[in-house]
């Protein structure tokens, strides 16, 4: 970390998907800034939380329960979109396919909706998170690509339109990182020796390696971006 101590301090971050994987690497990393740290997730997680992160239950697909989310908060300066889901082969079902975008691209601007009146007060900012895969297709995923080019496309319309307000809009467009969304292509020799052959930084990301950039995008630092998909990929992209 190359980021002052307390530099969230006094700040109140909503990370979504943040009970496992890139969202609890994110949730951990601005509470060891000094944010006040809210994980929601479908359940209390894996245990990868520290100490310190509150967790609230809530189904980003649904709006009851995303409007019982923000009822119960009261200021709000980060919000960082990390769910997402899933579901190779399965998403050339169309009712699958849906079910993929209600989580990962509307569920992104539900938040981004409920979240705006208080940003503005705030003068706050939003992490969305993208994928190579915004700017990839996937033959076994054709709903996660379209999410992911959504979220990419989403997050630079909310910049222009959330810019009038002092909230800058931003994304981390992840590469290949180790969390339990991809532990199937670890494991399997065959699909990750090509993975790792074209990423130039020659291993799988961590949580860690995306949540220092969601900071960097969440902080003063970075005050005059807006509109920015960010690649977190060891090089994938280029390659």
């Amino acid at each position: 970390m190359t980021f002052q101590n307390e530099l969230f301090a006094g700040k109140h971050a909503l990370v979504t998907g943040a009970t496992q994987g890139i969202g609890a690497g994110v949730a951990n990393c601005l509470a060891s800034l000094g944010a006040r740290v809210t994980a929601v997730g479908l359940d209390a997680g894996d245990g990868s939380l520290a100490s310190g992160v509150r967790v609230a239950v809530a189904d980003v697909s649904d709006e009851a329960s995303i409007q019982d989310l923000f009822g119960q908060i009261d200021s709000l300066d980060i919000l960082v979109n990390c769910a997402g889901i899933i579901r190779r082969g399965a998403e050339h079902q169309v009712d699958v396919f849906e079910k993929v975008l209600a989580v990962n691209l509307t569920g992104t601007m539900r938040l981004c909706s409920a979240s705006r009146p208080m940003l503005k007060t705030s003068r706050g900012a939003i992490v969305n998170t993208a994928s190579m895969l915004s700017f990839f297709g996937g033959a076994l995923v054709p709903g996660y690509a379209a999410s992911k080019g959504g979220v990419a496309q989403l997050t630079k319309s909310l910049a222009l339109a959330y810019a009038e307000d002092g909230i800058r809009v931003n994304a981390v467009a992840p590469g290949w990182i180790a969390t339990p969304l991809t532990r199937p292509l670890q494991e399997d020799p065959v699909r990750s020796a090509p993975i790792l052959s074209r990423t130039p930084l020659g291993r799988w990301g961590t949580p860690g390696d995306v949540a220092g950039c969601v900071a960097f995008l969440c902080s003063p630092a970075s005050a005059f971006m807006t509109g920015v998909i960010l690649p977190v990929d060891g090089g994938y992209l280029v390659a």
